[in-house]
């Protein structure tokens, strides 16, 4: 009698863990590391492209060696930075990361407008193989931004719901995620002089 009444006791309590998100929680959890390390590749696919296109303009415009070196230092800031999965609930580094690439992006825009005043380095396969490349991976950048925010709000949104608030509150203890958000200058449009 006592060994029936542990096994539904044991049935039961496998039943409260399916049915109060236990094991939900944690697969979106992994949703969010998950599609962290797409923002990371992405971002990391880019920072391998500017050397290239780095060595490419230096080659035609060798003396804008102050947005070259703005580039490069961006990128090095950029890259030193690293997220640990549990530091996506730590919204001051996530601002100090998000911050770093912004000021990589900003310094490749700057370059590109720089680049605006060389035809000849315009016209180079090589020059237009890489900006290509750099588009391509700036949208795939923004998607994966996309998928990421997405992944953080589903799981923001469940460790707050019932029961899962109280799984998490009782079992899991899981932390609430940062969303990637626009560094502040991001808000404002560049400005840009051809003159």
């Amino acid at each position: 009698m006592a060994s029936i009444a542990r096994l539904l006791l044991t049935i039961s309590c496998l039943f409260l863990l399916v049915g109060c998100g236990y094991n939900t929680l944690q697969e979106k959890e992994e949703q969010v590391f998950k599609a962290w390390a797409d923002v990371e590749s992405t971002l990391q696919r880019r920072a391998d492209l500017i050397p290239n296109l780095v060595a490419t303009v230096k080659g035609y415009a060798a003396h804008e060696r102050e947005t070259l070196e703005a580039v490069v230092n961006a990128r090095a800031k950029a890259t030193s930075l690293q997220i640990k999965p549990e530091d996506l609930s730590n919204p001051t580094i996530m601002q100090q990361w998000s911050a770093a690439q912004g000021g990589l992006s900003s310094a490749l825009s700057r370059l590109m407008v720089v680049v605006e005043q060389y035809p000849d380095l315009k016209a180079n396969q090589n020059f237009l193989d890489l900006q290509t490349q750099l588009e391509g991976t700036e949208n795939r950048i923004n998607v994966a931004r996309q998928r990421y925010n997405a992944a953080v709000e589903d799981f923001n949104a469940s460790i707050r719901r019932f029961p899962e608030r109280l799984t998490n509150a009782i079992l899991l203890k899981l932390e609430r995620k940062e969303y990637y958000k626009a560094d502040e200058g991001a808000q404002q449009a560049p400005q840009v002089n051809f003159n």
